[in-house]
């Protein structure tokens, strides 16, 4: 799908490091004034990935292996079932990183309330949160790991829609030890695929401008 500022492109399920070096290429393009502001649409086979922040006892502690990326962010996983959006976009003048999260989680908490699951913010925790009811922990049904140069920006947002919540089980999810994660699926107690909420985040894409 083309629009007048953004091309939107939705390649399937896409090997992580093959997505990771289309969207360095895609980068510098649209750095260059080459082509428009893109984003990627996609899932990933099994892959847990590294942000800078990562420390050794959020790893994997089954020796399972680890992408090291050049996101802002600590560790997580990304695997089929979970939409993964890799926005490349020029930011204006002057670049406002935390607006542009901002952004990114505002359009999350609003695809989530599309299909009734309630989600907000949480202080100092980027992504989106379903709250913590009746003396339980609050729960990651979204995270955001960005990075910006040249003032595009690269990475992006994952969205737990009907993945194996179990791969979350094996390391510290983001470095928090004291939060869940969650899925559209599991909140609603019904299938909730990537094809049913695809058309619902490219909808709301326009919030990231």
């Amino acid at each position: 799908m083309t629009a007048s500022v953004l091309t939107v492109l939705r390649p399937g399920l896409v090997d992580y490091r093959d997505a990771w070096d289309e969207q360095k290429r895609l980068h510098e393009d649209v750095a260059d004034g080459t082509r428009p502001d893109t984003i990627l649409l996609l899932e990933h086979p099994s892959v847990f990935t590294a942000g800078k922040r990562t420390e050794p006892a959020d790893r994997p502690w089954d020796g399972t292996p680890v992408v090291d990326v050049d996101r802002g962010g600590k560790i997580t996983w990304h695997g089929p079932g979970q939409l993964v959006g890799y926005p490349i976009l020029k930011l204006p003048e002057p670049v406002d990183v935390v607006a542009y999260v901002r952004r990114v989680e505002q359009m999350l908490i609003d695809v989530c309330a599309e299909f009734g699951v309630a989600t907000e913010r949480v202080e100092g925790r980027s992504g989106a949160w379903v709250r913590a009811t009746d003396g339980g922990l609050d729960r990651k049904i979204a995270q955001i790991g960005i990075r910006v140069a040249r003032g595009v920006t690269l990475h992006g947002f994952a969205l737990n829609c009907d993945c194996d919540l179990s791969a979350f089980d094996r390391f510290i999810p983001c470095g928090i030890r004291d939060a869940g994660v969650t899925s559209l699926s599991a909140e609603l107690g019904r299938p909730v695929t990537i094809a049913e909420v695809m058309p619902v985040v490219e909808r709301h894409l326009t919030t990231l401008f």
